[in-house]
């Protein structure tokens, strides 16, 4: 059956979709959507039948996805987020609100510029969007967040960027590793170590990572501030003599960048720079 591009995507089934595809489980997925699991079945089903392909193949303890599942997977966070935040800004616009998202990477604060930017700017509101620790650029580009405070590498393009500092990366060892003892590493000690990112393991969160490193899955290079953010006794972290610094920014959509985003950028460089390099 092929595909009707002429189709009008129910956004609804799509949601449904994206929380059996987190969950990997329809009574999980059913119980975060409030709904009744037959229901939900049913909707998924309805959903494959309208696109015209697989999504999902079931068995009786788990559910995967297909390659097409795994491609709109990929596509729909995009899609409702887009959607999300259009409507948000529609309801902010007609109360007439002045608001402002600030976007900001693990072990990065931001705290002392939002108090100095509201001090300035009373009128708008200020929230926060932690980032998880692969993603940078995206909230940014979707409309999630006006600003970010972010590191590199990510892709910079379309944004205007404000260099901050720099912050060094250490290696983040279980404490039983037979490296755990040195005081310090170099890139050619950890050659033969599993290295846990985005490109070999991606995971949900930090507390994710942190947890497989301690049970023995793997090591990571992490930044400074996140190491001091995530202390705990199964755990070492140790200096690469060797590795390059991480430099840091703030950066907000050039097409975007005018009003309060502007003036939090501005106001945010000069305290962030006040402050010193995270992690010196």
């Amino acid at each position: 059956m092929d595909l009707d591009l002429n189709l009008d995507l129910d956004l609804r089934k799509l949601r449904y979709f994206v929380a059996v595809a987190d969950h990997r489980h329809f009574g999980r997925a059913a119980q975060a959507l409030f709904i009744a699991q037959p229901v939900l079945s049913r909707q998924i089903r309805a959903f494959e039948q309208e696109l015209g392909c697989r999504l999902l193949t079931r068995t009786t303890r788990s559910v995967e996805l297909t390659p097409a599942g795994r491609q709109l997977y990929d596509e729909a966070r995009s899609i409702t987020t887009v959607v999300t935040t259009a409507l948000r800004r529609v309801h902010e616009a007609e109360r007439g609100e002045q608001r402002l998202v600030v976007a900001f990477s693990p072990g990065l604060h931001v705290s002392e510029a939002i108090r100095a930017f509201t001090a300035a700017h009373p009128e708008t509101r200020i929230d926060v969007f932690p980032l998880r620790w692969w993603e940078q650029d995206a909230p940014l580009r979707d409309g999630r967040a006006h600003v970010g405070y972010l590191r590199h590498p990510f892709d910079d393009a379309g944004l205007r960027t404000v260099p901050i500092g720099h912050e060094t990366k250490v290696a983040c060892l279980p404490a039983t590793h037979p490296l755990a003892a040195r005081p310090t590493l170099t890139s050619a000690d950890l050659d033969a170590e599993p290295i846990l990112d985005v490109r070999t393991r991606r995971t949900s969160s930090l507390e994710e990572k942190f947890e497989l490193i301690a049970s023995g899955q793997g090591i990571a290079l992490v930044p400074l501030s996140v190491a001091a953010s995530y202390s705990r006794p199964d755990l070492v972290y140790l200096p690469v003599t060797d590795a390059l610094p991480v430099k840091t920014c703030l950066a907000a959509p050039e097409n975007n960048c005018a009003g309060p985003a502007l003036d939090f950028l501005e106001t945010a460089a000069a305290i962030l720079r006040k402050a010193g390099d995270p992690g010196p």
